[in-house]
C-alpha cells in the first residue's frame, strides 16, 4: 500500500515542519531567558550588608575596650587605618 501521493509530501508535512520550527525556536527562546533569570536571581538574593556595619576603626576600638589588643597595638593599627583612609 502506499499512502503518499507523488513525490511531494503534502500539507501534513509542510504543517508539521512549520510548528516544529516554532517550537524549536521558542523552545531555545525560553531556555536563553531562563539561563539569564537564574543568573541575575543568583545576585539578587545575596543578603545585603547590614547597614550598621561598624566601621574599622570602631571595630578596632571595640577589640581594645574587650582587652584583646594592648595599648600600643591599637595605636599603631589606628595610625595604620588613618593613613591608609581613603579621602
Amino acid at each position: 500500500m502506499m499512502f503518499w501521493y507523488g513525490p511531494d509530501m503534502g500539507w501534513w508535512g509542510y504543517a508539521g515542519m512549520g510548528v516544529g520550527m516554532v517550537l524549536f525556536w521558542a523552545l531555545l527562546i525560553v531556555g536563553i531567558v531562563a539561563l539569564i533569570r537564574y543568573a541575575i536571581g543568583n545576585q539578587r538574593n545575596r543578603p545585603p550588608l547590614p547597614p550598621d556595619a561598624p566601621s574599622p576603626e570602631q571595630a578596632l576600638a571595640a577589640r581594645f575596650a574587650r582587652g584583646e589588643i594592648s595599648e600600643s597595638e591599637f595605636r599603631d593599627r589606628l595610625a595604620v587605618l588613618r593613613d591608609h583612609a581613603r579621602p
